[in-house]
């Protein structure tokens, strides 16, 4: 898995990017496939703990996933370049078996940014896992899990398949991506990710 760390910056390359009006966007070639169903369009954010910008994105991030229609359905992805976020988005994977995303994940991002919590801490982290309500010996059995640990290296794939330079970014029915850069604003990476689905939807 290291290794595969390692080369992943080597591996990464530019794609065409597009404008359409106010919406700049890029076309992955190929497309890639997705794990939704085929009557939904799926929407991605790549991401990670550490990152302000994913930080100051995700407000707006609850708010949008509030509004999306029926046939959209939202995923998250952390984002892997190295062992560190490697470490982090095992922590995800794992509230996503314990099901505990919804309760824990902004939380988290909170502990992180606001109260400068070390993830790679295993005695900080526990602590704070603790005051969560959650036994902290299961969450790091489960951290070692096949389960997790075979998603981890998924989403290492993913972030190469993706040509995924940096976060936050989104995906469009894994047609499309969106930088931060692109997006230009917080607000602005949502409106084109509803754009992209709306362009998605009438090509159907």
């Amino acid at each position: 898995m290291n290794q595969l760390f390692a080369v992943i910056s080597a591996l990464l390359f530019a794609v065409p990017a597009f404008a359409q009006g106010q919406y700049q966007y890029t076309e992955l070639k190929p497309p890639q496939s997705v794990e939704a169903d085929a009557k939904k369009i799926e929407v991605s954010e790549f991401f990670w703990y550490g990152c302000p910008h994913c930080y100051s994105l995700e407000p707006y991030v609850e708010r949008w996933e509030k509004t999306l229609p029926p046939d959209v359905e939202f995923r998250r992805i952390p984002a892997v370049f190295n062992s560190r976020w490697g470490h982090d988005a095992a922590i995800f994977y794992t509230f996503e078996a314990l099901g505990l995303v919804q309760k824990l994940h902004r939380p988290l991002f909170d502990a992180i940014h606001r109260d400068r919590l070390d993830t790679t801490n295993e005695q900080a982290f526990s602590a704070w896992l603790t005051k969560q309500g959650v036994d902290p010996k299961k969450f790091m059995d489960t951290m070692k899990s096949f389960g997790v640990q075979s998603k981890t290296k998924r989403a290492v794939q993913l972030t190469m398949a993706y040509k995924i330079d940096g976060t936050p970014a989104m995906a469009v029915a894994g047609r499309y991506t969106i930088s931060a850069e692109q997006g230009r604003s917080q607000q602005g990476m949502l409106d084109t990710a509803s754009y992209l689905v709306d362009q998605v939807r009438k090509a159907k």
